[in-house]
């Protein structure tokens, strides 16, 4: 059996990003705005052309043109973007880490109170708070106070006396807490002394997704979104809301951090899927390809006003085709992103392959050029392919940028950091990375003209996954562990 177009709603039919459904599907979430695709039809099965989130999962599953499949799509619905959240849902207590987050589970090694630690002209101390579950991300409040995200999804306050408050924070969203997805980043608004908004990343569970195989990559699927609330300062988020829902559908490992800029715009990182299973990868949902079509947020660096709306000067506002959010493309993970506090340039760290993790300095309408290149290999060894090498055999193409500075063997690099302060004086103007894969805090030494001219690993001897790098208020460094046991450090120097 045959259908047309028709059969669904005009939404649905023509790529309506940051309309409102004229169907009136978005009833089915008040205040939704469509995110519709494109469909090509014939006689012997549904070809999915667009990068709607849920159509991605059916494209893998739907085969024949029947009518149920049209209103499979339809009751799905492509009404899936900035709804307002329910505030009396907040995040499951239950951890869930599982197979695919494996690393960084087992005893905690860390000890609990305050290490001296020896590095070259430099001894450090390092204080640890524990309780914490799987940190990913920390921001500093003008008091002096932290926010910590909790991949489970809890949100968390650190006091300014280095004290962790045991309740979390209500009005967290619901997040899809499956192997590493789940609550990521934290931010607060340029402007937060007055409106008091807090901005988070975190994984939304795509409709239709169960829980099972909830710990492989192949397991439930899920997309980034940007929510913001009101913070009361105590234990409450007020007012949240979804500003944004990526287009950009995945069952495997996708980051998303976000940083103000000096522009005031919101930059948001969004991950790239891997290979599908069919490629000999481990997605079930979500291509690497998805990293250079621009008709997907996967594999981008985005541009958003505060509200997750478009910004009228991006650079493919107005190119067929592109998403009107992209600011760059071509990137694979990244999983540190941040804004030079001297310069305002945007500087982000992302995971290769085997080999070639990177960092890059983002300028707008440039391609980093996974996953057609890459300075990293397949995991097998090979040089391309494979299920999760590069595409080509060169590292560099034309069109392409070459990475402004990459690591063989990898670190698996966390966040990132240009530090700035005062406290550690021969590290002024230095930037630091978190190493998760041979757990240590990365320090790329760079000369005062900005440019790199050597490596240090700190902090082996303590033996921690570092996930998170900021420079506090008070000139110290602070570190969050990849933990079941997780962990805030403070890093203080205490001269050679």
């Amino acid at each position: 059996m045959s259908f047309v177009t028709s059969s669904f709603p005009a939404a649905c039919r023509t790529r309506a990003v940051g309309r409102r459904d004229p169907s009136g599907i978005s009833n089915l979430w008040p205040g939704a705005v469509t995110q519709g695709t494109r469909f090509g039809v014939c006689s012997a099965r549904v070809k999915l052309r667009g990068r709607c989130p849920v159509c991605k999962i059916l494209a893998l599953r739907i085969y024949h043109c029947t009518l149920n499949a049209a209103l499979l799509c339809v009751t799905f619905g492509h009404a899936f973007a900035a709804a307002a959240v329910p505030q009396a849902i907040d995040a499951a207590d239950t951890p869930r880490h599982g197979v695919a987050g494996r690393v960084g589970s087992g005893p905690d090694t860390l000890p609990d109170t305050a290490q001296i630690v020896h590095e070259k002209g430099q001894r450090l101390r390092v204080t640890p708070l524990k309780g914490l579950e799987r940190p990913w991300a920390l921001a500093f409040l003008p008091d002096g106070a932290m926010l910590v995200t909790e991949r489970p999804g809890r949100l968390r306050r650190v006091h300014a006396n280095f004290t962790l408050d045991p309740e979390p924070i209500a009005g967290v969203p619901a997040v899809l807490a499956s192997a590493y997805k789940g609550l990521m980043d934290v931010a607060l608004h340029p402007g937060y002394a007055d409106n008091r908004w807090v901005y988070l990343t975190y994984s939304k569970r795509l409709p239709g997704e169960t829980d099972a195989d909830w710990d492989q990559l192949y397991g439930p699927a899920g997309t980034a979104v940007l929510a913001r609330g009101r913070y009361d300062g105590a234990h409450r988020l007020r007012d949240v809301e979804d500003l944004f829902v990526a287009d950009a559908a995945t069952s495997g490992v996708s980051a998303a951090r976000i940083a103000f800029g000096a522009d005031g715009k919101l930059y948001m990182s969004i991950g790239a899927p891997s290979y599908l299973q069919a490629e000999g990868g481990t997605n079930r949902v979500g291509s690497v390809h998805d990293a250079q079509d621009p008709a997907s947020h996967a594999g981008k660096i985005l541009r958003l006003n505060d509200d997750g709306s478009a910004p009228s000067d991006n650079p493919f506002i107005d190119v067929p085709g592109y998403h009107p959010e992209i600011y760059a493309l071509g990137v694979r993970n990244t999983t540190g992103m941040v804004v030079h506090p001297g310069t305002g340039a945007l500087w982000e760290v992302e995971h290769g392959p085997l080999g070639g993790d990177e960092l890059n300095i983002i300028e707008a309408g440039r391609n980093y050029g996974w996953p057609l290149v890459s300075y990293g290999r397949a995991y097998s060894g090979e040089q391309t392919g494979d299920g999760f090498g590069p595409i080509l055999a060169s590292p560099s193409a034309p069109g392409m940028e070459d990475p402004w500075l990459h690591w063989s063997p990898s670190i698996s690099p966390g966040g990132l950091a240009i530090y700035m302060g005062k406290r550690f004086r021969d590290w002024h103007g230095h930037a630091f990375v978190g190493g998760l894969r041979g757990a240590q805090l990365h320090r790329i030494t760079l000369t005062p003209e900005g440019l790199p001219r050597g490596r240090q690993s700190l902090l082996l001897s303590l033996g921690q996954r570092i996930r998170e790098v900021r420079e506090g208020p008070d000139g110290l460094l602070y570190l969050l562990t990849d933990h079941d046991r997780g962990a805030l450090l403070r890093v203080e120097p205490l001269g050679e």
